[in-house]
């Protein structure tokens, strides 16, 4: 067990939080095991400024309200005690009387460990002790640069990736099966990332962990914080980083969570135009206040230190930077330039990033924002947010609308799949199709495509192809690379039973190559972010719905062609121009029976013609297959 000789707070300590800049407050606020007079026991702090009176009550002493008074250090309004005896599992909760003599029983913000709910007690744990085997990923992930690697997440919920039969405990895997066995999945898909849903404590499942009431505690619903520390350790031992969803933006309003934590505002803006949102039902955070953004900001360093997490996508990011986000007229208040940017939030995130980018390089942080709001990943000090890499959200709602639509009417619509590459160079990107692309009456990927069963697979296929080989990191939602056909729900596992039918093994199998072919071939993401690593051979063939394009690398060997026939229609002795004499290595036919497609063949070696096409001096010539997607190296 971690013990420390007599934790206490210091004067420097509440000066630096009261700064904003006491990034390790993690380790004095909450429940840690200590040493005093010769006792061992745990040594409790709480920020609860405006409290007349706070008490620490648990399993430890029956819960009884009168015996553990905290005492209140400073002028900040931290409260503070030791109790003897109390050991790990115990549960425990602040009880904090307001002036007006109200009694509140909260939850510890700072609690590394909670009560499964529907229970809502924190408990004391102890995260210290776990022996990582992770220092040579470590390394590594300082070395690298993330801009030049591949990067395909596999976003993924816990819960409901794969379930045991049994009802205990519904069902859930623990941390540790299902590190075991997602770790044996990503390494034979070839991923190089998963994104965690849900880590951080919720009191409501059908939430996704995006009501976050336990910041700094994985969630008790899968094991201990020694069982998250074993799966993040296994995952880096096999080679797959991971991000964690993080949900600075806003927090529900269950009682033993942050609203009105003391009797007041304190963690929440006052005026509820500004702390408030009103689509959501939850609080905002004051980011104006210091001791605010310092529990987020140390929050964010507590996943990258004591967790070793190598990324953290922020969720909401445009709810955070628009005052009016969500809101009508008379219903948000403006800057103090009269603007609807909120300024406060536009600094949180600049010194957030600032932190990350200098002490822990490699780790990305990663903005969900949904709008054009300018430089976001662009560092700080040239005027940006500082994030490593932006969701794509409009090239994420382009596709998603040209796929849906009858190929008779693609051809109409031919510039949604090319205008992301318009304005590919501002950002930073991710490309994502994530959870919330296939809920809410979206419609599983599969299912938005057109046709009949077996027209909805190859569509599908020819739409990957183009994801993975277009220009900027990838990201799919689990249960997409196999064709699942339901929507998602956190409520049961992922159509798993699916694999036994032809066209969703060809999916997965589909899949699988692709990101074989994307991890093996530099061009498909050295090069991710300007016209150096991407060249149009045809953008403009509207009427046949083909699109073409190189993808580059720097050394300007192994280069890649990739065509694209977005309609039902065989293309005999399809013509494609090419840059150089010599061989076109095919190494992907979407139309390949294997992956569940109807055999078109085509060449495994093409040997350029000279003769002009596409403005290139050599073509190539083949058959395209229907709703066919071809990849060639040269």
């Amino acid at each position: 067990m971690a013990q420390t000789e007599n934790v206490f707070i210091s004067e420097g300590d509440c000066y630096l939080f009261g700064q904003g800049t006491h990034y390790e407050i993690y380790k004095k606020l909450g429940a840690h095991f200590s040493r005093e007079n010769g006792n061992d026991g745990v040594f409790f702090g709480v920020w609860a400024p405006n409290a007349a009176r706070v008490y620490v009550i648990g399993s430890f002493n029956d819960w009884r309200e009168d015996q553990y008074e905290m005492t209140r250090i400073g002028d900040i309004g931290i409260f503070t005690t030791f109790v003897k005896n109390v050991k790990k599992g115990d549960m425990y909760k602040f009880l904090i009387y307001t002036p007006e003599g109200d009694k509140l029983y909260k939850a510890d913000p700072f609690a590394n460990y909670a009560e499964l709910r529907p229970g809502t007690a924190s408990k004391v744990a102890d995260i210290e002790n776990f022996k990582w085997s992770d220092t040579t990923w470590l390394t590594q992930r300082k070395e690298k640069d993330v801009f030049k690697e591949p990067m395909a997440v596999y976003e993924c919920h816990v819960g409901s990736w794969m379930r045991h039969p049994i009802p205990e405990n519904d069902g859930f895997y623990s941390y540790r099966e299902f590190a075991d066995r997602i770790v044996k999945y990503l390494k034979e898909l070839k991923y190089t990332h998963i994104e965690l849903m849900g880590i951080a404590e919720h009191p409501f499942d059908g939430s996704w962990g995006y009501q976050v009431t336990g910041y700094y505690a994985p969630t008790s619903r899968y094991g201990t914080p020694e069982d998250f520390q074993y799966l993040v350790n296994t995952l880096h031992k096999n080679g797959i980083g991971v991000i964690l969803d993080w949900v600075p933006a806003h927090f529900p309003r269950d009682a033993h969570g942050l609203a009105t934590f003391d009797g007041t505002c304190l963690f929440e803006h006052p005026d509820p135009r500004l702390g408030e949102h009103p689509d959501w039902g939850t609080k905002i955070f004051n980011y104006s206040k210091k001791e605010v953004t310092n529990f987020l900001i140390a929050n964010a360093l507590f996943w990258i230190r004591e967790y070793h997490i190598d990324g953290l996508r922020v969720d909401a990011v445009a709810s955070m930077l628009y005052l009016d986000y969500g809101k009508k007229d008379g219903g948000w208040v403006a800057n103090k330039y009269g603007g609807n940017e909120n300024l406060e939030a536009i600094e949180f995130f600049k010194h957030l990033n600032s932190i990350i980018r200098k002490e822990y390089p490699g780790v990305c942080t990663i903005a969900e924002e949904s709008t054009a709001w300018p430089k976001v990943t662009a560092a700080p000090e040239d005027g940006g947010l500082g994030f490593t890499f932006k969701w794509n959200m409009g090239w994420m709602h382009d596709f998603c609308e040209y796929m849906k639509l009858d190929p008779y009417f693609r051809k109409n619509n031919h510039h949604k799949l090319t205008f992301a590459m318009s304005y590919n160079s501002s950002e930073n990107y991710i490309m994502p199709l994530s959870h919330d692309e296939v809920v809410h009456l979206k419609c599983s990927m599969v299912n938005k495509m057109p046709g009949y069963q077996i027209d909805k697979y190859a569509n599908l296929r020819v739409g990957y192809t183009y994801m993975f080989t277009h220009e900027g990191k990838k990201l799919l939602f689990m249960g997409q690379e196999f064709g699942q056909e339901r929507e998602w729900s956190e409520d049961r596992e992922l159509d798993w039973f699916l694999l036994e039918n032809h066209l969703n093994r060809g999916m997965l199998d589909f899949v699988q190559e692709l990101l074989k072919i994307y991890r093996k071939y530099p061009a498909l993401y050295e090069i991710d972010s300007s016209w150096d690593g991407f060249e149009w051979i045809d953008a403009d063939d509207a009427d046949r719905s083909i699109y073409s394009y190189i993808r580059k690398n720097s050394s300007n060997k192994n280069n890649i062609i990739v065509v694209l026939n977005m309609t039902p229609m065989r293309r005999t002795n399809f013509w494609l121009g090419v840059p150089n004499k010599g061989k076109y290595k095919l190494l992907l036919n979407s139309d390949d029976k294997r992956f569940g497609g109807n055999g078109g063949e085509i060449p495994a070696t093409l040997t350029a013609i000279e003769g002009e096409c596409n403005k290139k001096p050599y073509h190539i010539e083949f058959d395209l297959p229907a709703y066919g997607a071809a990849i060639f190296s040269y």
